[in-house]
């Protein structure tokens, strides 16, 4: 089906299958027609790859994406929308619409069984109030996968993409750069989605890396750490690692100094050499 930006395209589908907005799910579809396959594009649909999508609206983005891949699986929570995308994907044979929870389904399973050792890309248009979660999941798997193409809030955009110890870094900021180098692609304005949210988005591509940047001894205590340290941003870093550790805090401080940093250094200024610095100090006082 052509012209699925077309506002009153999408307002005649959806009223045809009696398809309303649900603020649950934090639906808003883009109606702008050049965002859509710029996302593609920068995102690296091409021939040979396969990409897996997280949530297709009404199949705007999808069906960009199934021009230029080989393949493209998507993730869909809503059953509300399958029928509707059976209808606006009609004239394609290379999609294929999981009826699924991106935070629940076998992420692994589904890229061995619909693409084999094809490369694959990740692209979503995603709900604001999930966006960390799934970024998250996506990362933390350690899938097969090249890079994670995602509309988020500008607002979100920032923090993401942010170095890790400047002053918009924060814990996500940290996990995002453990596993990937993300960029911010472009800007969305609000008005290319209906309904327009009340803030702007924009596009960020995390390209995912062949090893992390810093080697610590347990994975699972350096990111506990980490959140405990921007868990109090007004604070120092100790307060923050003492409360989410349960560790004194002379000996949270001790291990700072041993980590050759400030005893009153705040968590947003450090980098993630000093970060990994400080995990192994601190895991081998505990």
């Amino acid at each position: 089906m052509s012209n699925l930006s077309d506002i009153g395209v999408i307002k005649s589908v959806l009223q045809r299958h009696g398809f309303t907005f649900s603020k649950a799910l934090g639906q808003n579809f883009i109606v702008n027609p050049s965002v859509c396959p710029r996302i593609a594009e920068e995102g690296g649909a091409r021939e040979g790859v396969g990409v897996l999508e997280v949530g297709a609206g009404i199949g705007v983005l999808t069906a960009e994406l199934a021009k230029r891949a080989d393949k493209v699986v998507c993730v869909e929570l809503d059953t509300r929308l399958l029928p509707v995308l059976d209808e606006t994907l009609a004239d394609y044979n290379n999609i294929k619409i999981i009826n699924g929870d991106i935070l629940k389904v076998d992420l692994h399973e589904i890229l061995r069984e619909e693409f084999g050792d094809m490369p694959v890309i990740v692209c979503a248009n995603l709900p604001y109030y999930i966006t960390s979660p799934v970024i998250m999941r996506l990362l933390e798997s350690r899938l097969n996968i090249e890079s994670v193409t995602v509309m988020v809030q500008k607002e979100a955009a920032v923090r993401l993409c942010a170095a890790v110890g400047s002053r918009d870094s924060g814990a996500v900021t940290v996990a995002v750069n453990f596993y990937s180098e993300a960029q911010k692609l472009f800007d969305v304005s609000r008005g290319s989605f209906m309904p327009a949210p009340n803030v702007d988005s924009a596009v960020i591509r995390l390209d995912i890396r062949k090893e992390v940047p810093v080697e610590v001894t347990d994975e699972k205590f350096f990111f506990t750490m980490v959140r405990s340290a921007f868990s109090q941003r007004r604070k120092t870093a100790s307060n923050g690692i003492s409360s989410g550790l349960g560790m004194p805090k002379q000996k949270v401080i001790e291990a700072i100094e041993n980590a050759g940093l400030s005893a009153t250094v705040r968590a947003e200024s450090l980098t993630m050499e000093e970060l990994g610095i400080l995990c192994e100090e601190l895991y081998r006082l505990k």
